[in-house]
């Protein structure tokens, strides 16, 4: 609380404080330093210099203000209610004396005669309020000069043209918010005495019992405080360091402030005591001042009863603040708690740290080893492939030498028929060895290198060392769906989002719902950034989200994204869902159109399967010339492929002619519907999901009643034909209106 305790320009304690209308304080001595006799330029300079020397500071374009009726209401409170002192001489950097005066009453007097009506009404229409003002307006009368003035005087002002109201003497500018303030020929000593400052630094002088200043160890308490030096002394240094004798003994010595008395405050114009509080003017008044003209019609209260109201109110804001200021004591104290732990933590962090460089430390003198004895193992090789090269050299040179020694020794024979018994052969192993030391010796070469043709790459591990860094492992923030890259198509949904920045991240989990609002289910777990969904129902309404995930935890969940599938099914024949290319079926016309050549029935099925909804396609008979019985319907997944459509308990079919056709299932065919087929005719195979049926049209007519009931599960469309007949599917189409029974 000291902080608070003490002046913005002496940095000492407060000394008869008066109050700024900016709801400031100075000290009267410090606040008589101050001011400044007011002429045009040296306000221009004041605001100038409020300014801090630049535009950039708001104070430069604050403009000027009036004070409000509670400051002037103030001043002309405490103009005669404080004692009248003689201020120093001192200069603006000397400390001004404990006796300087906090009001001149004769300065009041002096402006209380020259209120006015006139002045009274200009105040009713001022334009500006304190509340926010760069200049104020102060003066020694009850009510403080105002600026009220045309549009053009407020366009001047607000430009920087600062124009006092009249009868302005001196100027101030406080030291905190740089406001200007204007007073009249009394100066500072309009200003109020502060009293509630005084009584709170009076009893923090008598609470704290200040210390002498003059102790080096374990100072006492101040016996006595001298006014010309401002320092307290105990009585052993005042003896010691201030004895009355010589300069000093013109010096006051008085003792420290004590508490502060309780004083009664009284009306500056009429001296009677303070007993009501004008709610419009919002100053304190007496009795006769609320008799007169200016608080006619204004609302009047207690005194006592509006402070006991603000006191309440300021209870209430300091209980507030107090919770917040204990909630942030214990944050504070957690923060000091915390110290501990992030040094514990920053020293097994360490040790880990030193484990893992230890580790792969240890990995690099294993590799080394390995590499070096690669090396061994590579020079054993070189060597051992030296020495038999070496070696095989050897003996072909003792061969060849051996023969030119026989050569020569049989060159000495005298006998020319024992010479000529062998001549023939020599010649010949003397022109095939010479012959052949050209090939392998002359020509050859060494088998190795002697020089090692290998280098170590190391740069990558050299790049990996110099990246090695920490990474902040802490489950990663939440991926960002991006709309515009996300679609549906069919019976499938692409989902496409972003990876959430500053995040490291292992992978992703997609979840989609049942399409109906149900639960969540995880339909991709991966590092990639895209995912299609196939196999989905049509005409329903997928939600989907996505979380990623490190080895720390999983992120939050993205925002929703909902995509919604085809209504009407679009698909074609599917021929590797058909038994691929050895299934003897040939598709056409972008798969929507199939034939066969062989006699056996084959089975076609769709790309896409049905687990709800209504869906309807249908077949056109492109070529129909044979005898046969072509089925249509739908089957599971696993149909046999090489059977009629409806031989098999997966299958379920509708077989036609020319002049009638069968529903069949598991080989049990029933019910014959007399009409059959030719070239041109259509084939409609109507699904009903939702009732759990089948029918079929034959020309847009229905073809009996409803084939087949009850069917639960994945179907897809399916079709089942021989040679001399060509079929044409048909998708996308609306359902027909059917009259079930």
């Amino acid at each position: 609380m000291e902080d608070e305790l003490r002046c913005p320009t002496c940095k000492q304690l407060y000394a008869n404080p008066v109050l700024l209308p900016c709801f400031h304080a100075l000290c009267l001595g410090c606040a008589l330093d101050i001011q400044t006799p007011y002429t045009q330029g040296m306000a221009l300079a004041a605001v100038g210099g409020s300014a801090a020397g630049g535009p950039n500071n708001p104070a430069a374009h604050n403009g000027i203000h009036a004070a409000s009726n509670s400051s002037a209401a103030a001043a002309a409170a405490a103009a005669t209610a404080a004692p009248s002192v003689v201020p120093t001489a001192n200069g603006p950097g000397t400390r001004h004396s404990s006796h300087s005066s906090a009001a001149s009453t004769a300065s009041s007097a002096t402006g209380s005669e020259s209120v006015t009506s006139d002045q009274d009404q200009s105040d009713k229409v001022s334009i500006f309020s304190e509340a926010d003002s760069g200049v104020v307006c102060c003066s020694n009368t009850s009510r403080p000069v105002s600026y009220a003035g045309t549009a053009q005087g407020l366009q001047g002002l607000l430009q920087g043209a600062v124009v006092a109201p009249p009868g302005a003497a001196y100027c101030l500018t406080c030291p905190l918010c740089r406001k200007l303030v204007f007073f009249d020929d009394g100066g500072v000593r309009n200003l109020p005495t502060y009293r509630a400052m005084e009584a709170i630094v009076d009893r923090f002088c008598a609470r704290e019992a200040l210390r002498c200043q003059m102790c080096e160890t374990d100072p006492k308490v101040a016996s006595l405080i001298c006014e010309q030096c401002e320092i307290r002394y105990c009585d052993a240094c005042r003896e010691l360091c201030h004895p009355a004798r010589g300069p000093l003994a013109k010096h006051t010595l008085v003792k420290p402030r004590g508490a502060a008395q309780q004083r009664e405050s009284v009306c500056g114009e009429h001296e009677e005591t303070l007993s009501q509080y004008c709610l419009n003017c919002k100053i304190p008044a007496c009795g006769q001042c609320i008799g007169e003209q200016r608080h006619q019609a204004h609302d009047v209260q207690s005194i006592n009863v509006t402070c006991k109201a603000q006191k309440t109110e300021l209870s209430h804001n300091l209980q507030q603040l107090s919770e917040k200021a204990r909630s942030t004591t214990e944050f504070i104290q957690r923060l000091k708690g915390m110290s501990d732990k992030v040094t514990e933590s920053c020293m097994e962090f360490e040790r880990l740290v030193h484990a893992q460089c230890e580790a792969l430390i240890q990995a690099i003198h294993d590799r080394r080893e390995y590499l070096l004895e690669a090396i061994r193992m590579d020079k054993d090789t070189k060597i051992r492939i030296l020495k038999d090269q070496q070696s095989n050299c050897t003996g072909k040179l003792q061969q060849t030498t051996g023969l030119i020694q026989f050569c020569i020794e049989a060159l000495k024979e005298t006998d020319s028929a024992a010479f000529l018994q062998v001549g023939s052969m020599l010649i010949n192993r003397v022109a095939n060895t010479d012959m052949t030391w050209h090939q392998e010796v002359t020509n050859a070469a060494p088998r190795v290198s002697p020089i090692v043709d290998l280098t170590l790459d190391d740069a990558a591990l050299a790049r990996a060392i110099d990246n090695l860094n920490f990474i902040q492992m802490k489950a990663p923030l939440t991926p960002t769906i991006l709309p515009a890259d996300c679609s549906a198509e069919n019976n499938s949904v692409t989902v496409a989002w972003q990876p959430p920045s500053h995040s490291f991240v292992e992978g992703y989990v997609l979840e989609l719902d049942d399409g109906s609002g149900g639960e969540f289910r995880e339909v991709y777990c991966g590092k990639e950034t895209i995912c299609t969904v196939d196999g989905l129902h049509f005409n329903s309404m997928y939600n989907a989200r996505v979380k990623a995930f490190n080895s720390a935890g999983e992120g939050e969940y993205s925002e929703l994204i909902g995509l919604q599938t085809a209504e009407v099914a679009w698909f074609t024949f599917d021929p590797v869902l058909s038994g691929g290319a050895g299934s003897g079926l040939i598709f056409s016309k972008n798969n929507a159109t199939v034939s066969v050549e062989g006699w056996e029935h084959r089975v076609a099925l769709g790309s896409v399967g049905f687990s709800r909804g209504v869906h309807y396609w249908e077949f056109t008979i492109d070529n129909y010339t044979a005898d046969t019985d072509p089925a249509f319907g739908v089957a599971r997944i696993d149909v046999a492929r090489n059977k009629m459509l409806g031989k098999d308990e997966k299958s379920f079919a509708m077989y036609i002619d020319r002049q009638r056709s069968w529903f069949q299932h598991n080989s049990i065919h029933e019910r014959r519907v007399e009409g059959g087929i030719t070239t041109g005719s259509t084939i409609g195979v109507l699904l009903d999901l939702e009732r759990h049926t089948l029918s079929f049209l034959v020309n847009e007519m229905p073809q009996g009643s409803v084939a087949f009931r009850d069917l639960y599960g994945v179907f897809y469309p399916a079709v089942s034909i021989n040679r001399g007949v060509t079929l044409t599917m048909h998708t996308a189409l609306d359902a027909p209106k059917m009259d079930y029974f």
